[in-house]
């Protein structure tokens, strides 16, 4: 009656850039020395245009390069889910919800100080939104200028 069932852990966190959100979940990978990150259930290396793909594997990079961090992320599985937004916003999300995400797993100090040091961006959502319409006015700040006086 003494058996104990091993705890699979899991991480779960949240990137935001303007309208798009992104949902991360890291676990332990299947198989050992592999690392399978997914975007939206598509694999990164088949990512389109290659700027995205870069932007999306740096917190990957940036924590491959700590000693006792790429020991720890060897063989995990990183899927990310995004809606909402423009590709651009799209990546940004993803890559800070892939960088808080693994700063969670790893619980390491060292870690969050070089993605502070990289890139504020890459721990702390960008909050800014897209000024509304006004009525009356052809857009946010731009309204009908008059012709006389």
């Amino acid at each position: 009656m003494g058996t104990k069932k091993k705890v699979k852990k899991i991480v779960n966190q949240v990137g935001k850039r303007r309208k798009a959100v992104a949902r991360v979940t890291i676990q332990e990978g299947k198989s050992k020395g592999e690392r399978l990150v997914r975007i939206n259930k598509k694999p990164l290396e088949i990512i389109e245009p290659e700027v995205i793909r870069a932007k999306l594997s740096e917190p990957l990079f940036i924590a491959s390069q700590i000693p006792d961090v790429a020991a720890d992320i060897e063989s995990i599985e990183v899927d990310v889910n995004i809606k909402g937004g423009g590709f651009m916003g799209q990546t940004e999300a993803a890559r800070t919800a892939i960088a808080r995400g693994l700063v969670d797993w790893t619980g390491n100090e060292e870690l969050r100080e070089s993605y502070l040091e990289y890139d504020r961006s890459l721990l702390v959502s960008d909050t800014r939104q897209k000024e509304p319409k006004k009525f009356g006015a052809k857009g946010a700040r731009a309204h009908r200028q008059k012709s006389y006086r």
